[in-house]
């Protein structure tokens, strides 16, 4: 078996880092994008969904509200932090009250809870 240099150790192992490093950025501009549509500014929450992925919620300074979702937990703590996303620990209390939900999210709400 070939004996692996420190260097090509140190090399292997950068290569997830700096995958993870440009998912974060790539995320992280999505994130400035919807700020910028939404009055300037977003704050959010960083949820696993399950396993394999991980959701930012984003609630714009106008009460807007949308998405991203990021393979890691990680990779969406690091694009929220490079994007200057405010957290919050949670989806309750001041960040739930900023939200304004439209017509249509009360009638889809309503048919779920109808519809079944």
């Amino acid at each position: 078996m070939p004996d692996m240099s420190s260097a090509d150790t140190a090399t292997t192992a950068a290569a997830p880092d700096a995958r993870a490093e440009r998912r974060a950025k790539r995320i992280a501009k999505n994130i400035q994008s919807f700020a910028k549509q939404h009055g300037g500014s977003a704050e959010g929450v960083v949820e696993y969904v399950g396993r394999t992925a991980t959701r930012i919620v984003l609630v714009g300074a106008d009460g807007s509200w949308g998405d991203q979702v990021a393979p890691t937990f990680a990779v969406g703590k690091r694009a929220a932090e490079l994007a200057g996303l405010k957290l919050h620990d949670d989806f309750e209390g001041e960040l739930a009250l900023k939200v304004r939900t439209s017509s249509y999210e009360w009638k889809r709400m309503a048919g779920i809870q109808i519809g079944g």
